[in-house]
Formats: structure tokens, sequence, C-alpha cells
């Protein structure tokens, strides 16, 4: 039985193929009106922005609920500013106007970033970590936001925390998997929770306690895409990924050209075709 009146009107098109096709044409239609004159009913726009939001989730995509892009700095700040512990942020220097040193007050805060300015102890390339300090220098948590995106060779500056990190230590990663283009030229790479947990894998002495997605996207292809994909929504979208981690033993001699995915993604595989 119809529905709606979009059903109403396609209910008299005795051609299954050409009603399924109208209704498409409809709904496309309607949608692309709201989307581009949102004053014109208010009401229909916020409804379109906000009764399907959930359908655009992937049962498989992780949320972060331990430590995500809302919460971390106060994790990070409840359980590392103690007297004694000592904390290295990549990426320190002040951008978008927060300073983590504030968070860190009862701690030895070290800021390390690729160029000079506040909040920036040492200068330095995060590709060559572990030689701005002395041998005998480590870390209780190493940490990073909105960095990992701008890394070349992401794999090396993970190799480099791990040189740094005490055994018991804790890294935290929050980058982007889905985001606008920005600091360009430098903004190489969008990862995954998976990307993220072969980066600090168990065979460089990672053990992972939560890897996952938070602030859930909705998009959808612009009208200057290809014809077949104007409008269509593209689900699965979250602009924050993390990692939260501990080093449960020293790696030596680590080499990634001597890693096969099974050490570095244990008991996964990528997923096998349907009529297998």
């Amino acid at each position: 039985m119809p529905r709606n009146i979009i059903d109403k009107l396609a209910w008299w098109i005795p051609n299954k193929g050409k009603r399924k096709k109208f209704r498409y044409d409809i709904n496309k239609a309607v949608i692309e009106y709201l989307v581009n004159n949102p004053n014109e009913f208010p009401e229909l726009y916020s409804t379109l922005l906000n009764i399907d939001d959930k359908k655009y989730l992937h049962e498989d995509c992780p949320i972060s609920k331990k430590v995500n892009h809302s919460n971390f700095t106060a994790y990070l700040k409840d359980t590392f500013n103690k007297k004694g512990m000592r904390i290295l942020e990549i990426g320190s220097r002040v951008v978008t106007g927060y300073c983590f040193r504030n968070d860190f007050n009862n701690a030895e805060y070290i800021g390390f970033d690729y160029h000079n300015g506040e909040n920036v102890d040492i200068v330095g390339d995060a590709h060559k970590l572990s030689s701005y300090f002395n041998k005998d220098e480590q870390f209780d948590l190493i940490f990073s936001s909105a960095v990992f995106e701008h890394l070349a060779m992401p794999w090396k500056v993970a190799e480099e925390i791990s040189k740094l990190l005490k055994i018991g230590g804790t890294v935290f990663i929050e980058t982007h998997f889905s985001f606008s283009s920005h600091e360009r030229p430098w903004h190489f790479f969008q990862f995954s929770d998976m990307a993220l947990k072969s980066l600090f894998s168990p065979a460089l002495g990672f053990e992972c306690i939560e890897a996952g997605f938070s602030n859930p996207i909705i998009g959808r292809f612009s009208t200057l895409s290809s014809p077949y994909l104007v409008n269509r929504p593209v689900t699965g979208l979250y602009c924050h990924s993390e990692y939260l981690g501990k080093k449960i033993r020293d790696v030596k001699d680590f080499n990634w050209n001597d890693m096969t995915v099974d050490k570095i993604i244990p008991n996964t595989e990528y997923p096998k075709p349907n009529n297998v």
C-alpha cells in the first residue's frame, strides 16, 4: 500500500522498473532541492539532517568510547598529570589556540614540533624523533592530536615512538579518517582504526587498549560528480580516528621489511568473495 505522496503517485505506474525509477528520481530531486535551499522549508531540512543519521553508521566501524575526540584531553590529564610522569607531545605548537602544557602542570611535559613557536621545546623531524633525546630518556606517555595525517612516513614515527616509550607506557594518537584537505602539501594520509593498529602492532611491542572512530559525518556526492553518482549518499564517514595503546615489550632491531601481514594484523584477512 502507498505510504506517502510519492508512493501514491508511483502506484499508478504499471511497470515495476519505471515505478522504482520514478520513486528514486523524485526522492533525489526533493533531497537535492532541500540541500540547496535549506531556508525554504527549514523543518523539512532539519528532518532530513537528523532523521536517518544512524543509517549512515557502519556496524563494523567501532565507535571510540574510552578515549575519543571529546574526552581524550580530560582522560590524559586525569591519568598522567602526576608528579614523576614524563610526557611527550608530538606536534605541540599552538595552532588552534589550545595548549596541552596547561593540562600537565604536575608532570614533566616536553613539546616537540617541526616548526618553532609557542609551546615548542624541541624543534625537529618526528621521523627521527629518538635522535633528539639521550639514549636513556623514556616517557610514560607519548601522544599527538591531528598530526599523523601530516607525516610522510607514519610507520617510521611509530617505530620512533616505540624507542622512546617505557615498557608499560601509553601511546595515544588522534588523527583523521574523513576530513577536509588541509595544510597542504603536507596532508598525506587518512587513517582507519585498522591502519592505526597496524602502525602500533604487537610486532612492534604494542597492546591495543582501544582503536575506533568518533564524530560521524553525513556525506553525499555533489552535482559536480560523475552523473551516476550525483546525490548518492556516502556512509561510514567519521571525522576522527583514535588509538590508545600500551607498550608491553621492547623489540630490538625491528625492521618493517621483515614484517608480514599476519605479524602486523594477526587473526585477520581480506574479506573473501561472496561465492567462496
